[in-house]
């Protein structure tokens, strides 16, 4: 790959600032053409200019070929006016998640989280799709029952609805949206994603048992997606009977695809599967755009102690590198993180003593060894480790 690509560089706040610095030595060695920009995101931005993603930064995530985010802290609407300068408080500087940002103007409809055995002996590997856009987060939020709404609800009070209210502001309520080309789009892509990575079943998670008509809708949409792969198994889960199975037998599955909060619920519960948030990668995908991040959090009363585990963000890095076409050094970095994670070169959440950088170090050391034999393969690289080479115990 000839032509040099850029990758926009946002740490964000807390221990992002300090696993992106950790991650960084790992483009200088592997030399790739891939040129890093750097830019500001995050809370510190909302306190200085109330603004938590300046114009500045937009430019450099449109002059990208992907974004690589660090963690990114967020607070009610409350405690975020309190924290604006004191000029900016009352002049209608409305907090809005970075990320909620970045989802929706990138217009970012996919979010990948794979879920991989990293600290066993590879018995399961799998993806939740979360669709990003739609659902229960669309932003269809009321504090009170919107006049439009009224007949709907009046009818069914009338004919003995099980809730009691006296007005439209003695409720609130939340829309579920979902819609043909959002559905048509998601479940293209979750299907794709099954064959791309080698695996034989996708299926969705929902409650149509009890979300009949909005169940039936996704059915009749996913059993027309299902048509064009015929290779791939396609079925229709409740959720919690998901949920269940995630934790009991993870190997059963091979893409989990679900709309927003479904998913939301579920991709978190792959990361707790794998080990913990420190391990936990995720992807966010769109027809022309993509950023690339660690599920955790930015964990502020952790900032500065170099304690957090790296391996998240080195995996964010390894799907970035895989999505901009670098199989083999995505592959060899998702090897090396398994490596040091099996060896007693650990951080605090998986019971080690060894710090941020320290189990950086080791994970680009091995990335370099493990380049180095899939560079000499001629075949396609192999997407589950090697479990001979990456027996649990071997030293980092």
């Amino acid at each position: 790959m000839s032509q040099r690509q850029k990758v926009c560089v946002l740490a964000g706040d807390g221990i992002g600032i300090e696993v992106t610095e950790a991650v960084l030595p790992l483009f200088k060695a592997l030399d790739l053409p891939i040129d890093l920009t750097f830019g500001d995101i995050g809370w510190s931005c909302w306190q200085r200019e109330g603004n938590c993603i300046p114009e500045n930064t937009w430019n450099l995530i449109n002059e990208s070929n992907a974004t690589l985010l660090g963690a990114i802290t967020s607070k009610p609407l409350r405690e975020a006016e309190a924290e604006l300068p004191s000029s900016l408080k009352g002049t209608g500087h409305v907090y809005v998640s970075p990320v909620i940002q970045l989802r929706q103007q990138l217009r970012l409809f996919a979010n990948v989280r794979p879920v991989t055995d990293v600290l066993g002996d590879n018995r399961y590997r799998f993806s939740v799709i979360r669709e990003n856009t739609e659902g229960l987060y669309a932003g269809l939020d009321f504090a009170s029952i919107p006049q439009a709404f009224e007949p709907i609800l009046a009818e069914r009070e009338r004919n003995g609805a099980p809730w009691t209210r006296e007005s439209c502001s003695d409720a609130t309520m939340t829309v579920r949206l979902q819609t043909r080309a959002g559905l048509l789009r998601l479940f293209r892509f979750a299907f794709e994603h099954a064959r791309q990575q080698g695996y034989d079943r996708v299926t969705l998670a929902d409650k149509p048992n009890v979300l009949r008509y909005s169940g039936a809708f996704a059915r009749e949409i996913l059993e027309s997606v299902a048509k064009d792969f015929p290779d791939i198994h396609c079925s229709i889960d409740n959720v919690d009977a998901v949920a269940l199975w995630m934790v009991r037998r993870p190997e059963r599955f091979g893409v989990i695809v679900a709309e927003n909060m479904f998913g939301d619920i579920l991709s978190d519960l792959g990361a707790g599967v794998m080990g913990g948030l420190g391990l936990a990668p995720s992807a966010n995908i769109g027809a022309q755009g993509a950023y690339f991040e660690p599920v955790h959090g930015s964990a502020p009363a952790y900032a500065g102690q170099h304690r957090a585990n790296p391996s998240a963000m080195f995996l964010s890095v390894a799907l970035m590198l895989e999505h901009l076409g670098h199989a083999h050094a995505a592959q060899a970095t998702r090897n090396a993180v398994a490596q040091v994670a099996r060896s007693d070169c650990r951080t605090y959440d998986l019971g080690g003593t060894a710090s941020t950088f320290e189990v950086a170090a080791a994970i680009v050391k091995h990335t370099l060894e493990w380049a180095t034999l899939l560079d000499g393969q001629t075949s396609p690289p192999f997407r589950n480790q090697d479990k001979h080479a990456l027996k649990k115990g071997a030293h980092a």
